[in-house]
């Protein structure tokens, strides 16, 4: 990494560091390595600018370059080798069992506080599917009034979800359950909202993905078959018999998805409101699917 005579200042190290990622193909080098330099230091991302002309050593620069080794030659992604992440203004812990949650499923979020009963009125929801936790959490640490049921299939994510529960103070207000989808909830529950951000990336794609989602990412929580909607499916067809008459299914959906998941609402013949709600890029991302009232 060092060059004779170059003295290696928080500046340089950045310089240096974004122009490795860049050279390896890497989105958002100079985010990337902030981040990890910053970790790697015990600080805050914005010390970095204020300590330009800070010259790391020892440990911290031994862990930083172990960093970067990871990021460019495995390409690991950089929240896993912080092991945290942030998402709705929140740190989440995340780990290789738990997909990163990605600042579009902050809309899913947004949409679930809008549906759910407000102030002191309790309400019910689930999660299906939880991964991080970073959904449930989050409607919760909102939503103080609120208990919500989160599941997924791996006990390893779990795991991870337990604990950013109990960090944010809302462990008590979620339960947690294995399983599959439908197949974890305890029978007769009925929802305000059921919540989920499922796997909807076709197999094909995702063979063709960049090597940090398609090498790193659990691959249960990005395949959703040939269409990429064999999960969608089941969520719409199972869906309404688990909502309270006016409850919402809110679903995040890949681009291109969204007249295909209303199509199947209205097959399903369950629902009657539907919204959709576009991403950052206008792309149609969250719908939403109203339980009849009768």
């Amino acid at each position: 990494m060092k060059t004779e005579g170059e003295t290696w200042t928080i500046q340089a190290l950045l310089r240096w560091t974004t122009r490795f990622f860049e050279s390896k193909g890497i989105e958002g080098a100079r985010l990337d390595g902030e981040l990890l330099l910053a970790r790697a230091l015990g600080w805050k991302r914005i010390d970095l600018y204020a300590r330009f002309d800070h010259v790391p050593s020892g440990g911290a620069l031994d862990r930083f370059r172990e960093m970067v080794r990871a990021r460019a030659l495995r390409r690991v992604p950089a929240r896993y080798l912080m092991g945290e992440t942030e998402f709705f203004s929140l740190p989440f812990a995340v780990s290789p069992a738990v997909l990163i949650p990605r600042p579009e499923t902050e809309l899913l979020v947004e949409r679930a506080l809008e549906v759910l009963p407000k102030g002191q009125e309790a309400a019910l929801a689930a999660d299906l599917g939880t991964g991080s936790g970073a959904i449930a959490v989050a409607v919760a640490v909102h939503r103080p009034a609120a208990r919500l049921v989160a599941t997924d299939a791996s006990a390893e994510a779990l795991a991870v979800a337990r604990a950013n529960a109990e960090r944010h103070g809302v462990a008590e207000r979620i339960e947690f359950r294995q399983g599959d989808w439908f197949a974890a909830l305890a029978p007769g529950t009925r929802f305000d909202a059921v919540l989920s951000n499922p796997p909807y990336v076709a197999t094909a794609d995702l063979e063709r993905a960049m090597p940090e989602v398609r090498d790193h990412e659990p691959r249960a929580a990005l395949d959703g078959g040939p269409d990429g909607l064999s999960v969608v499916r089941l969520l719409i067809a199972g869906g309404a018999a688990w909502l309270k008459p006016g409850g919402w299914l809110v679903l995040e959906t890949g681009a291109g998805q969204a007249e295909a998941v209303l199509r199947l609402a209205r097959e399903a013949n369950a629902y009657g409101t539907t919204q959709v709600r576009p991403d950052y890029q206008g792309i149609p991302r969250i719908v939403s699917v109203q339980a009849k009232s009768v």
